[in-house]
């Protein structure tokens, strides 16, 4: 790799021991003389640093390091200390290794739910879950170096970006249900290529940004998330009117189940509370009727359901909340093989047997 014992001149430098899950690596160098051998391998940049500073950056190849290859080097060392070691035509530096290959598919998979309006519909939003893939290289080894790496870090591995670039796609998506609006869930699914296309594009800008280019983006698949108006509500989705309405009926509930008052007082202010929370909710839900274009008959009170019954094959969403992990977690345990799954077309399908044997190692 060239690293060296104090006191001792480089005069070959060169980074051979690249892994497969690392970005960059960084080598420090003491002493380094003009004329010394750079060899950059296939796939790599290096940038050298020096005082806090990326200054030179080099291609693939082996460089003899000389001033007219080391300019913003050499200038800096000159005006700084003449190099410091009574000899001009030593300096030292740190040298950031960046691979520039393309990285494998990673997995992705939305950590806040996304919201997709349906006029008419409940309340008027779904939540939903998303997950899927992406692939990216290194497009500006110097800004990759600038953005991520910092107080002398001797490497940076994929999963310490993996987080801001997932947000990334998942921002994108976003942004595009709020300006496509499917309207419902089957409509949505059908989309998921234009979806996926749209991500990409999007996206683009945050990436090179941060001195990568996002290859590909696809999308697993959509999944409908428990949606409920304390959700909607702590999301801020629901209109002024609406929160008011709901705030007066968690007023009334919580009078109606109140410590004390008890006897017929206590009884009559439940009973009071009680009416007028239904009454309440008949208005909230008539209001609700009348902006539809097609009224629908209330669907009646669910029953509280016992202990979930978890299907036989699950997606990657059922499997994430059997877990209780995150769906990218699970996508990334398919996708090495950690996990036992059955990909057709570009979802995952995950047999509970398989999980629970995997929990169970």
């Amino acid at each position: 790799m060239g690293l060296f014992s104090s006191g001792k001149v480089a005069e070959k430098i060169e980074y051979t021991q690249e892994r497969k899950d690392e970005i960059v690596r960084r080598v420090p160098y003491d002493k380094i003389r003009l004329g010394s051998q750079l060899i950059v391998h296939q796939g790599q940049a290096s940038v050298f640093y020096r005082d806090g500073k990326s200054l030179d950056t080099f291609g693939p190849g082996r460089h003899t390091l000389v001033t007219a290859n080391l300019p913003l080097v050499t200038n800096l060392m000159e005006q700084v200390t003449n190099y410091a070691f009574g000899d001009d035509s030593i300096f030292s530096a740190v040298v950031y290794f960046v691979s520039m290959r393309e990285f494998p598919q990673e997995g992705w998979g939305t950590r806040q739910p996304i919201a997709m309006q349906t006029p008419g519909i409940g309340l008027g939003w779904l939540l939903l879950g998303a997950h899927g893939t992406y692939g990216f290289e290194i497009s500006d080894a110097k800004l990759v170096v600038d953005t991520f790496v910092g107080g002398g870090q001797d490497s940076l591995k994929l999963k310490q970006v993996k987080t801001r670039l997932t947000n990334a796609i998942v921002q994108a998506g976003t942004d595009w249900f709020a300006e496509v609006n499917p309207g419902n869930l089957m409509k949505a699914q059908s989309m998921m290529d234009e979806m996926a296309t749209a991500v990409k594009i999007k996206a683009k800008d945050q990436f090179e940004a941060m001195g990568m280019t996002l290859k590909n983006v696809t999308i697993g698949g959509l999944s409908p998330l428990e949606t409920s108006a304390d959700k909607l509500r702590n999301m801020g989705l629901l209109d002024a009117g609406m929160y008011e309405r709901m705030y007066a009926m968690d007023s009334m509930r919580d009078a109606a189940q109140g410590e004390g008052g008890g006897g017929a007082a206590g009884m009559g202010m439940g009973m009071g509370a009680g009416m007028g929370m239904g009454q309440m909710m008949s208005g909230m839900f008539g209001n609700m009727q009348q902006q539809q274009q097609a009224p629908q008959q209330a669907a009646p009170q669910a029953v509280p359901a016992g202990p979930k019954e978890w299907p036989a094959i699950m997606g990657v969403t059922e499997a994430a909340e059997y877990i209780g992990v995150e769906v990218e977690d699970v996508v990334e345990l398919c996708m090495s093989g950690d996990l036992k799954a059955k990909k057709i077309g570009s979802k995952y399908r995950i047999s509970k047997t398989a999980i629970d044997t995997f929990m169970s190692e």
